[in-house]
């Protein structure tokens, strides 16, 4: 069983920038994919980003490339999520997710941490 905590929130303003973590506990993590999801209100939860168990092959949301970034440290059991450039359209709940089973479905999710960027 994993958890999975999520930190780093807050509220900014557009142009600024946010590092997210996610902090693993309960099981290793260093060969699971990795990805972060967001959900903004009223809306569907979105793909944002997604990093290799080897943290060798990523992928974004093509809103989000060149802007965010996202990267592991296995041996702290921790996945980041760099953001930069923030948008108002950022705005939203930012979830952490691990063990894919398919492009949306993974094994464990986190509870999320809230993202407000204010124009």
């Amino acid at each position: 069983q994993v958890q999975l905590l999520e930190s780093g929130g807050g509220l900014v303003q557009a142009g600024d920038s946010l590092r997210l973590s996610c902090a693993a506990s309960g099981s290793a993590i260093s060969r699971a994919t990795m990805a972060w999801f967001r959900q903004a209100p009223g809306k569907e939860r979105d793909f944002v980003a997604r990093l290799s168990g080897s943290g060798g092959s990523a992928d974004y949301a093509d809103s989000t490339k060149g802007r965010f970034t996202i990267s592991r440290d296995n041996t702290k059991n921790t996945v980041y999520l760099q953001m930069n450039s923030l948008e108002p359209e950022d705005t939203a709940v930012y979830y952490c997710a691990a063990g894919r089973i398919s492009f949306r479905t993974y094994q464990y999710w986190g509870q999320g941490t809230q993202v407000t960027v204010s124009s």
